[in-house]
């Protein structure tokens, strides 16, 4: 099903002040429709998308660089999402989402359920149900009250089917309907509903933008980092473990495990990062248990703790300091082992390797250290 999507953005947003109208006004750096073009754009890629307008915008349109269609809206919100079917006409789209450009908060997650909804209703609509009492009144009293059972607050995207939407509105005897829902009904067709979401508010009022600011900022991700630093001994052997790779140049680490330097310093970034100790702590050298032990279960027992502490490991970056053996023939091979350990993109991993110039005990050839830093993003 070949979706197309109507952003109405042709008004002047009056009630929620400012110099210009509120969906070209910014909310942490970023026009408020281009974050809503962006959410939809990520959400339906390669969907066909149509911004409706106001004629007066479009010098302001052109400088947020959207790349999607564009119509010119009219007097009324009705005029303008006929306007922005008209332009999709050419698009060959079998079904129509309508959204009001000053919602930029909608999720991925809401336009799917009513795409998902449409696959079996004639129309969809996302809806808040009410938990308040609620009134209604005349010059300023109370004159009853209603079912709040009964009562929905309506939110966009509303969902259609392109071709009986298009002849709603050709049959459509007035232009100024409340949504688009109410145009569907007018035409017989019954609008289900599905739920709506509380953070895909419609900024309105002035107050509405640091609202938005405010959410924006709870948001945010929180990125951490751990360091983790390790040395081991370097001894005429057949076998060395390193970053998680089998290499074999006459050379082999001592430790109470494998002895993979690259993967313990690895562990104790992980562990900095999730704020767990350091892998003594977890895997003493005093506990038989361990010896010989390939040093990928340490890792992943970090990982583990780092999930815990509602972690997830984003990037990863070793540096080997040694002489001997040289770094660069297994380099590849390390960082797709290490990939593979983290659950990471290839990009997301990087492996380095330097000397100390003949000095100290890396220089002299009597041992190899590795640093690491593991980056994570919390929450």
């Amino acid at each position: 099903m070949k979706t197309g999507v109507i952003i109405v953005a042709a008004g002047r947003g009056e009630r929620a002040g400012g110099d210009r109208p509120k969906q070209y006004r910014e909310i942490a750096g970023e026009a408020v429709l281009a974050r809503t073009v962006r959410a939809f754009q990520q959400a339906l890629p390669g969907s066909e998308i149509c911004v409706v307008i106001n004629t007066d915008d479009q010098a302001r349109f052109d400088q947020l660089g959207l790349q999607t269609r564009i119509a010119f809206g009219g007097a009324t919100r009705t005029a303008s999402v006929r306007a922005g079917l008209d332009a999709l006409e050419t698009a060959a789209v079998d079904s129509v989402l309508i959204h009001d450009a000053a919602r930029p908060f909608v999720s991925r997650a809401l336009i799917q359920s009513v795409l998902d909804k449409l696959l079996t209703a004639e129309a969809a609509l996302p809806a808040l149900g009410m938990t308040d009492a609620l009134l209604s009144a005349r010059d300023g009293e109370m004159t009853g009250s209603l079912n709040r059972d009964e009562v929905f607050a309506a939110q966009t995207p509303q969902g259609f089917h392109y071709q009986p939407l298009m002849q709603a509105y050709s049959r459509l005897g007035c232009d100024a309907m409340h949504d688009d829902a109410s145009v569907a009904a007018s035409a017989g067709m019954t609008v289900a509903i599905v739920d709506g979401d509380p953070a895909n508010f419609k900024i309105t009022r002035p107050e509405d933008f640091q609202k938005a600011e405010t959410m924006l900022r709870a948001s945010e991700p929180i990125f951490v980092t751990g360091q983790g630093y390790d040395v081991h001994r370097l001894e005429a052997a057949e076998v060395m473990w390193l970053c998680g790779v089998e290499i074999h140049a006459g050379l082999g680490l001592v430790g109470h495990s494998d002895a993979d330097a690259g993967l313990h310093a690895l562990t104790d970034a992980v562990l900095g990062a999730a704020g767990a100790g350091d892998i003594g702590q977890h895997f003493p050298p005093s506990d038989p248990r361990w010896s010989g032990a390939s040093s990928d279960q340490f890792l992943m027992h970090a990982l583990e703790l780092l999930g815990q502490a509602g972690g997830e490991i984003v990037h990863a970056d070793i540096t080997i300091i040694c002489e001997r053996p040289k770094v660069g023939p297994h380099r590849d091979a390390m960082r797709q082992r290490i990939a593979e350990l983290l659950g990471l993109p290839l990009a997301r991993v990087n492996i380095k390797a330097t000397t100390t110039e003949k000095l100290g005990f890396t220089g002299r050839g009597e041992g190899l250290a590795a640093q690491a830093v593991a980056t994570a993003r919390m929450g």
